[in-house]
């Protein structure tokens, strides 16, 4: 099982930018799959998440900036980031686990499926 991120990049504040995970030795369908970044010097944070069933969540910090979606057909998890701050400036992973319960998505140790994550660095 192999999740790959992807889309990183440098952009200015107030720019966007897409991420993309593909997933490889599981199938999508089955599994709820989130985002979380870590800052330097900061704790991994949850950002959004998506359900089996298409049901969105996001943190606080991200919510009407950024948008979760899935491609099942194409195994693929996407992040479109709006309106970027210089505070989103992080390295995103996407994560998945076979044993998350929608109650528990925002919780990093319910993962055990890591992407190796994608850099994003946003300028002021």
């Amino acid at each position: 099982v192999q999740l790959q991120a992807s889309g990183g990049g440098l952009v200015q504040a107030g720019g966007s930018l897409r991420l993309s995970c593909v997933a490889s030795g599981l199938t999508l369908s089955r599994y709820h799959m989130a985002w979380f970044r870590q800052a330097p010097g900061k704790e991994r944070e949850f950002v959004a998440a998506i359900t089996r069933s298409f049901s969105n969540h996001y943190s606080d910090s991200v919510k009407g900036r950024f948008t979760i979606s899935r491609d099942n057909a194409k195994s693929t998890v996407y992040l479109e980031m709006n309106s970027l701050k210089p505070e989103d400036t992080a390295v995103y992973y996407c994560a998945t686990s076979a044993r998350l319960i929608t109650s528990s998505l925002r919780l990093k140790n319910q993962y055990d499926i890591w992407g190796q994550g994608t850099l994003v660095t946003v300028s002021s």
